[in-house]
């Protein structure tokens, strides 16, 4: 491709908007253009960076034995319907009307879809296992668009359902899926870490998601630093901090004028916050239908309320704080709430930290009183006890074995994939059977693995740049060659030499980009550095009057002359 017939041009500046480095580097190299909030258009560099990301997926895809579909990203809103997932994901779902009337929903994923074409061909034990995958445009009407391409409202993305006819199966599939996404990660050169996930909204009972460590990340991650275990924060494991266990006092009301939050009441009695049980009130949505239902959460008051798991325990879809109005309506004093006497009407969640903590100061659900020495079995109890805590940064890791526990580190990352095992929620769903060995009906296992194609091209960025631009890895780069000519229209014999040696690198089966516009050096090579492809080699009239070539790698500070004759079989050596 020669530079002068190029689309798009370079910028010296970043947008005011671009707050990461991947965003900045992409949209001034002329790779990406912003048409709105989170909606991007691929010029033609970063066109083929994404091809190359797509190629690379394919190839690890296909040796894994899946086999490649094309799904639609219209669909009917029925079939979200049956998956009872137009209300769970109504928040990001983009729907409209056809002319008959009939919703449909542009697809931000594809279980749905997929479940339904597996059920029309695939009727007997003989037709599994089976991975199908796809790569798709995908839209989510994402609230707060950011990043760049990390998160956007329209993407594309490979993903990937397995359908096998046994737990067994599935833990081939899954783990073959695993292993291919490990070598996905590994040659575009990203350096990831698998860690546990909540599923979220894809739902099953267990998932993992490939995390790219940077501190542009959006998701929070806990690593333990004596074991592997890893998590996101919205999953993550822990041990409670132990109190010197004592004898149950007698439970006693005292006045605690002005003491409306934890900080307050620690101040006031002179304790620690982990002599305290905390109170958060929410109202919650269900995920499959609209009427709310009132929560009162008890936690220790060391500790915060993972709301993600406070969600996945009452299977609600959303979580939000009691009003003035609804704490009226329940006899709730905000500020005061207790755990005793609570309205029948409230479902009671305690943290295990509740449970394992003696004579606890708590709310008195009266105004500027608080209960001392409450302990939980005896002066109250709970719908249910679970861990719904949020790890943090220090905190003992729960997975260590033996005696001596790690403690966790917090990280920030972003989800550059995602793998679920579905279990049979999907097949359940549309009634799709096939018949066992045995002649009998069975009902298929599934497990769901995405990529996001934009942000591994965004993560490599972030990981491969310096202060002068992009450098792109062999697998992703443009163009395995950026060939510039200095003084291009001015010096025939530039001219000729460079347009010849342009001819025979293409000759070669290699891809190159050739710079003959008419700018000046300064600007030829900061948009080479800019651009980031990993071979610059150029033609000027002083190396003509030398009979060379000037060869030099986007990562190191250093060039060297390479002999007219020799430069193919050098560029030979580096593919």
């Amino acid at each position: 491709m020669r530079m002068s017939n190029q689309f798009g041009r370079t910028l010296r500046q970043a947008p005011a908007d671009a707050e990461t480095i991947s965003h900045q580097l992409l949209v001034r190299a002329g790779f990406i253009d912003q048409l709105s909030a989170g909606i991007y258009s691929y010029l033609p560099l970063g066109l083929r960076v994404k091809k190359n990301i797509e190629s690379i997926i394919r190839k690890e895809m296909d040796a894994a034995n899946g086999l490649e579909v094309l799904l639609p990203t219209l669909q009917p809103a029925d079939i979200w319907e049956t998956s009872e997932r137009l209300f769970t994901m109504q928040d990001v779902l983009f729907k409209l009307e056809d002319k008959r009337g009939r919703t449909m929903v542009l697809g931000p994923t594809h279980e749905e879809v997929i479940t339904t074409l597996f059920s029309k061909f695939a009727n007997s034990y003989r037709d599994l296992p089976k991975i199908l995958y796809q790569i798709q445009t995908k839209l989510r009407d994402e609230t707060r668009p950011r990043g760049g391409l990390v998160r956007v409202r329209e993407f594309t993305m490979k993903d990937a359902y397995s359908f096998d006819l046994d737990e067994k199966g599935l833990d081939i599939s899954y783990t073959s899926m695993v292993d291919a996404y490990h070598k996905i990660f590994s040659a575009c050169e990203i350096p990831i870490i698998s860690v546990e996930a909540d599923s979220g909204a894809i739902g099953g009972k267990g998932s993992q998601e490939f995390i790219f460590l940077t501190d542009n990340g959006e998701d929070t991650v806990l690593i333990c630093n004596q074991c592997n275990y890893a998590a996101n924060q919205e999953k993550a494991e822990f041990i409670r901090s132990e109190k010197i266990s004592t004898q149950p006092l007698n439970i006693e009301k005292i006045e605690t004028p002005e003491t409306t939050t934890i900080d307050q009441l620690t101040n006031f009695l002179k304790i620690h916050k982990n002599d305290t049980a905390k109170a958060v009130l929410y109202m919650a949505i269900p995920r499959n239908e609209d009427k709310p239902f009132p929560i009162f959460a008890v936690i220790r008051g060391d500790l915060e309320i993972n709301e993600v798991k406070l969600m996945n325990l009452i299977d609600a879809r959303e979580l939000t704080p009691m009003t003035d109005e609804h704490l009226s309506q329940y006899d709730v004093i905000p500020g005061y709430a207790s755990p005793i006497g609570i309205s029948s009407e409230i479902r009671v969640i305690a943290d295990i930290s509740i449970t394992e903590t003696e004579n606890l100061v708590a709310g008195a659900n009266e105004v500027g009183y608080h209960f001392i020495n409450t302990n939980y079995s005896r002066d109250w109890t709970a719908t249910d006890i679970a861990d719904i805590a949020t790890a943090d940064e220090g905190y003992i890791c729960a997975k260590c074995i033996g005696e001596e526990k790690g403690n966790l580190r917090s990280a920030r990352g972003i989800e550059m994939g995602h793998v679920f095992r579905l279990g049979k929620t999907y097949t359940s769903y549309f009634d799709t059977t096939v018949l066992d060995q045995f002649g009998k009906q069975s009902t298929p296992i599934m497990g769901c693995y995405g990529i996001g194609i934009d942000r591994i091209l965004s993560a490599t960025v972030e990981e491969h740049h310096d202060k002068n631009g992009i450098i792109w890895p062999e697998k992703l780069s443009p163009y395995n060659i950026h060939l510039t000519a200095l003084n291009f229209n001015q010096d025939s014999a530039v001219a000729e030499k460079a347009t010849n040696l342009y001819k025979r690198i293409q000759a070669e089966g290699l891809s190159v980009l050739f710079d003959d516009r008419e700018e000046n050096p300064g600007v030829k090579f900061k948009d080479a550095d800019l651009i980031g492809i990993p071979i610059r080699i150029t033609v000027s009239s002083r190396n003509n009057a030398d009979n060379v070539i000037e060869l030099k790698l986007r990562h190191s500070e250093t060039s060297e002359k390479i002999r007219d004759e020799n430069i193919i079989q050098v560029l030979q050596q580096f593919f």
